[in-house]
């Protein structure tokens, strides 16, 4: 057993809509992650979240429930992930517990600045694309993103796998050709179940936000690392 992990550690994933076939694609997705002795990689759908989480409204009506989840799973969890590409309540949820407490898109987005030099981001609705620009900024990699386009689909749309993986194709043809992006991102977490054909077919790696998320938070509970914690006033 490596040093300072216990095999009733737990890692959850927290999808913040209420749409079962996404947290079951997450399900799949990060299944290959799951080893003896552990973490134990659990998945959870927020039943009072929306369908799916495609405006800033629903951005916001989610914070709170997630904090709750926070608050109540914090005992038996070592590490949470916020599974929206909008990383909706990151910061309040890490408020909540000294425990890890990872967003797909931050995590995603870092590692893809890993692999290549442009990022391009494949997303749902147009109107998540203002979303994500904004937070690009707050996180100071605006300069790094070739572009984030979406592929007209809603959260529910996307778990049809023909229609969805045409569009998400040609967007990313336009991304990679016309944007120099040599590197996407997919910008839902419904979307996982795409991402090795769409890497065949378009040459260029393609991040999974909610996969290397679980790699990120499985080197952290094993190595035993919590959040570092406000300094004290003097």
């Amino acid at each position: 057993m490596i040093e300072g992990h216990a095999v009733t550690d737990r890692i959850l994933i927290i999808n913040p809509n209420s749409t079962e076939a996404v947290t079951q694609a997450i399900d799949r997705a990060v299944a290959s992650l799951r080893s003896s002795p552990g973490p134990e990689i659990a998945c959870m759908t927020m039943k009072e979240g929306p369908p799916g989480i495609e405006t800033d409204q629903h951005r916001i009506d989610v914070v709170e429930p997630l904090c709750r989840i926070v608050a109540r799973e914090e005992a038996r969890t070592a590490a949470f992930i916020n599974a929206c590409f909008s990383d909706p309540g990151l910061r309040e949820m890490r408020e909540r517990t000294a425990k890890p407490v990872f967003g797909i898109a931050e995590s995603g987005l870092l590692t893809a600045l890993a692999i290549g030099r442009q990022v391009g981001v494949i997303s749902i609705l147009e109107n998540s694309v203002a979303r994500h620009l904004r937070y690009f900024d707050a996180l100071g990699i605006a300069g790094r993103i070739a572009g984030d386009m979406a592929v007209g689909l809603g959260v529910r749309e996307v778990a049809d796998g023909d229609r969805a993986y045409k569009r998400m194709t040609e967007v990313g043809r336009e991304l990679r050709d016309k944007k120099g992006a040599d590197v996407l991102v997919l910008g839902c977490a419904g979307m996982s179940h795409h991402r090795r054909r769409l890497e065949d077919e378009l040459g260029v790696p393609v991040v999974d936000p909610t996969q290397v998320t679980v790699g990120m938070a499985v080197t952290a509970v094993r190595l035993g690392y919590r959040r570092a914690q406000p300094a004290a006033a003097a």
